[in-house]
């Protein structure tokens, strides 16, 4: 059976295989259909973003379709980057720019206090099947701490590690991370699928 991922986005294609491994699924990615358009992320909120692109990829493939998005709330900011996450910094920017702009941001306050929120929505051709969440509470530190992850990972401070995802090993920072908690909710559902499948 197969499943896409409805992201062209390599580092969230690999930490998503890395986190359904133990289901008997081929996982497939929106990046191996070169003719497939990107979908524009316009909605307001992280769940409609996660909706609006599980269901446009299902459509045009026909595929069992797994689409996320994330945003990093701060509360200092009022929520922001929130769902403008990805392109903080402007379009096409870098993730070291969009750290780089909130360091900025964030100098001089002393509430650092920040969250992680994955929404993730799984969908066919006929439309949404369920839709779920994960978070994770932390800080946004003063400076780049560590060299592994992707994002915001090295400048968020998780409350449950005191560490940040930049110190962490892959498998560590799946067990809290936002997106480690949204995919495990969606699992038994992917599971009660496969099991109506396989019968």
């Amino acid at each position: 059976m197969k499943l896409l991922i409805g992201s062209k986005n390599k580092d969230k294609i690999s930490e998503i295989k890395e986190i359904l491994k133990e289901l008997d699924l081929e996982i497939i990615s929106a990046a191996d259909f070169p003719d497939l358009p990107d979908v524009e992320e316009n909605r307001d909120t992280i769940e409609g973003n996660a909706e609006l692109k599980a269901t446009t990829y299902a459509k045009a493939t026909g595929l069992l379709t797994l689409a996320d998005d994330t945003g990093l709330f701060v509360d200092a900011l009022n929520g922001e980057p929130g769902v403008y996450s990805a392109r903080y910094a402007g379009d096409n920017c870098s993730y070291k720019d969009n750290r780089d702009k909130l360091i900025k941001e964030m100098k001089g306050k002393k509430n650092r206090d920040a969250r992680f929120k994955t929404a993730v929505c799984l969908a066919d051709k006929f439309g949404i099947i369920a839709s779920v969440f994960g978070k994770v509470e932390g800080k946004i530190t003063e400076r780049e701490i560590g060299d592994k992850g992707f994002g915001y990972d090295n400048i968020f401070l998780a409350d449950e590690t005191r560490r940040t995802f930049g110190e962490m090993e892959d498998y560590e920072k799946h067990l809290i991370s936002h997106r480690g908690r949204a995919f495990t909710n969606i699992l038994p559902i992917l599971k009660e699928i496969l099991n109506k499948k396989n019968k």
